[in-house]
């Protein structure tokens, strides 16, 4: 069993996979496609990456891929605690430069689907946290893109001060979301 709930921007939602314990512990099933497919989430992933972040107020993001490397994207924590955020880039949807965002932890079991069309990005809330996600396109350095984390025009609610953050060259040089063509056209 498996339960997906829609977070109000057209396909970003919310996902727990069942989880079975017992005294040995516990098992669950992260990812099947046919369950989620009956659920409406139909995606076929093609690669599993990992991060590591040492301490708190870790930022990664707000990353995406343009066509024809766009991703969508299933993110989980295996350890610790982010708050994981998706921005509508469609030029013409009606909730672009709108954002989502919600905790995910080890505790809570929760997963977030991020489609193509969306920046996405996360903040770690705890020391040694791991993240582990599937996308639907290989990594394309050509196609890699950033947004600001800080975009005002955006106004991500972070639960981290930005002066706590530790960000890459990467995002602390990323344009503003007026500033990029990302690629992607509400249909």
């Amino acid at each position: 069993m498996v339960e997906v709930r829609k977070l109000g921007l057209d396909g970003v939602c919310e996902i727990w996979p069942a989880k079975i314990e017992d005294a040995r512990g516990f098992f669950s099933e992260t990812w099947n496609a046919e369950k989620l497919a009956h659920a409406g989430v139909a995606v076929e992933f093609v690669q599993d990456n990992q991060s590591f972040s040492r301490a708190r107020g870790v930022m990664r993001g707000l990353h995406y891929q343009t066509p024809p490397f766009a991703q969508d994207k299933l993110v989980r924590v295996l350890r610790g605690a982010i708050f994981d955020v998706a921005v509508d880039i469609r030029k013409g949807s009606p909730s672009f430069g709108k954002w989502i965002g919600l905790t995910l932890s080890d505790r809570d079991w929760n997963q977030i689907l991020v489609p193509k069309g969306f920046a996405h990005g996360f903040v770690t809330l705890e020391p040694d946290t791991e993240v582990v996600y599937k996308v639907s396109a290989p990594y394309s350095q050509p196609h890699d893109r950033s947004i600001r984390f800080d975009d005002p025009d955006i106004g991500i609610d972070w639960p981290v001060a930005v002066a706590e953050m530790v960000l890459s060259a990467k995002d602390a040089a990323a344009p503003r979301l007026n500033e990029v063509e990302t690629g992607f056209v509400y249909a």
